[in-house]
């Protein structure tokens, strides 16, 4: 069994034709990466009791996100320590224990939700399921620049533009799953036929001559559902959204696909070379591309690696934290003012394009990147990401003062770029690190500088859920000064004086408070990300900055051999 993972036995014989390599590292990356397809759990994670609106006992946005921050923080942490493992074992062995994690923690995970076990939910997914994405993310990486020394940029991109498109199947495959899984729960009428009585901030109706607790859902909160059912009053847990069903189905299927790719890998030979090509002269066309090689633990020591830990961890920053939110994002901004246009459906579809914009920014950039050079291209992304990052506010405001489908289009348009560019600075990084540092260790290099992944997957999240929460607490606040007290009462059968309590409850929402607020009032939704975006443009003004300062490794730094 250890000779069936062993290195050696995966070298490739003489004349084998490269381009078998890539199919395996594209199915493994579209695995891993449905990762980035994590917000379309969002809303039915957030409606496991109540199915049709969140519950009381139900768990929040920042709760949820927080299970894609920590897997993404173990990629990071568990990528640190693969890059190493996995020049010494080879890419099989990896590859074969990345099945085992994230498919068992899709398992884990999915008993998690069945039992609403939070923890079970940030264990599996979050921590096994984390450390299946950094072992699965590495493995290709190295394995292509091997492969493709002529066309690293290239080579980078093939390898995780699967990556960014996991997204592409994974979004869609979820929602038909959790779909032929869902179940609605036991409808009572609409809220004029059904007694309703608050208690600590809770609503309650009799069931069967017993009060059971309920969620009532008004018309602006149509579009929010999961299935579209009637406006009215609901009987918590009698339903089920589908997604611990889902999980248990994905983690299975991952697994399978995962360990076959990881066994179709293949080594070249240390002495092999493409044919006819020569190794490019170093500093050529001003792209510093170097011809010696640096080791991990001396490439740390230099302020290059850390340059571009900067680089790395700022443009990740800036669009993992609209990644974790992208669909209740999309909902928030526009469901309300356009709710015929932006339904559920279109609020998937806009999840799947982004990660397609993914896909294509990581082949496309980081092949361009090899024309263009890796710090004129970084250049790009971060100059025009800090001007589209700041143009949304200004779109969302205008949103909410005129509503119109040309902002729709615009927050689109520029969605879609950034992503592109999020995509491409991902799969250009280690090709960057290629240049400065050479091939001969780049794997263990570049998992080490994958820990600013794991800082990004906690700032992103955080900054945009707390910047978010901020701006939805003045809004809250700010609306029910404008509503009369007494038609406050008579909806939601309580004063203002408990309103801390209904918030807390989820049976006081801005859609709720929206029906009840004067003619004329300007729908605050489209603003709750403002804030969040602004902080996106500085960090990537910062990157800016921290590319422009790259230079070429000194040689007291290269390598020799002994």
């Amino acid at each position: 069994m250890p000779n069936l993972f062993a290195k050696d036995r995966i070298i490739a014989p003489q004349g084998f034709n490269r381009w078998r390599v890539p199919p395996a590292s594209v199915a493994i990356h579209l695995c891993i990466g449905s990762v980035y397809a994590w917000s379309i759990f969002n809303p039915p994670l957030m409606k496991l009791h109540g199915v049709v609106a969140s519950a009381a006992d139900d768990w929040t946005l920042s709760e949820v996100t927080w299970v894609f921050t920590v897997a993404i923080v173990f990629l990071g942490l568990s990528a640190a320590v693969a890059g190493k493992w996995l020049e010494q074992v080879g890419p099989r062995l990896v590859g074969s224990v990345s099945a085992c994690c994230w498919g068992g923690g899709f398992l884990i995970g999915g008993v998690g939700i069945l039992t609403h076990q939070l923890w079970l939910l940030y264990l599996g997914y979050g921590v096994i399921g984390g450390i299946g994405l950094g072992l699965g993310y590495v493995s290709p990486v190295s394995t292509l620049i091997k492969w493709f020394p002529d066309r690293r940029g290239m080579a980078t991109g093939l390898a995780i533009m699967g990556f960014g498109g996991g997204a592409i199947i994974g979004a869609p495959l979820k929602n038909e799953l959790m779909e032929a899984f869902y179940q609605p729960p036991r409808y009572l009428g609409t809220v004029e036929t059904v007694e309703l009585k608050t208690e600590s901030g809770r609503r309650f109706a009799n069931v069967d001559g017993q009060s059971r607790e309920v969620v009532v859902v008004g018309k602006n909160e149509i579009p929010q559902m999961l299935v579209k059912e009637n406006e009215g009053v609901y009987v918590i847990g009698t339903g089920r959204t589908g997604i611990a069903e889902t999980f248990f189905t994905l983690g299975l299927a991952y697994f399978i696909v995962i360990l076959i790719a990881a066994f179709s890998y293949r080594l070249p030979a240390a002495d092999w070379k493409p044919a006819g090509w020569t190794p490019p002269v170093e500093g050529q066309a001003g792209t510093m591309i170097t011809s010696h090689n640096v080791s991990p633990d001396v490439a740390i020591k230099t302020p290059q690696f850390y340059l571009l830990w900067i680089v790395l961890c700022f443009n990740v920053t800036a669009g993992i934290g609209v990644l974790g939110v992208a669909k209740t994002m999309m909902g928030e901004i526009f469901g309300t003012t356009l709710p015929q246009i932006v339904t559920s459906g279109f609020t998937d579809t806009f999840v799947l394009m982004m990660s397609v914009c993914n896909l294509i920014g990581r082949f496309g950039w980081s092949t361009a990147s090899d024309y263009l050079g890796r710090q004129r291209t970084y250049t790009i992304f971060f100059a025009l990401g800090t001007v589209l990052y700041a143009s949304i506010p200004f779109i969302a405001h205008e949103q909410g003062q005129h509503p119109a489908v040309q902002w729709l289009i615009a927050f689109y348009a520029v969605s879609m770029i950034i992503f592109t560019m999020y995509g491409g600075g991902f799969a250009a990084i280690p090709a960057y690190l290629s240049d400065l540092f050479g091939t001969k260790f780049v794997g263990a290099i570049h998992g080490r500088l994958l820990t600013a992944w794991s800082t990004a997957g906690v700032l992103g999240p955080v900054a945009i859920t707390y910047l978010r929460d901020r701006s939805l607490q003045a809004a809250l606040s700010d609306l029910t000064s404008k509503i009369d007290p007494a038609l406050f009462e008579k909806t939601f059968g309580a004063s203002l004086a408990e309103l801390p309590a209904l918030i807390a409850n989820k049976s006081v929402t801005l859609p709720k408070l929206m029906a009840l607020a004067p003619p004329g009032t300007v729908d605050p939704s489209s603003t709750l990300y403002s804030s969040t975006m602004l902080a996106m443009a500085g960090l990537l003004a910062i990157a800016f900055v921290a590319n422009w300062l790259v230079r070429p490794v000194d040689s007291r730094h290269h390598w020799v051999e002994k």
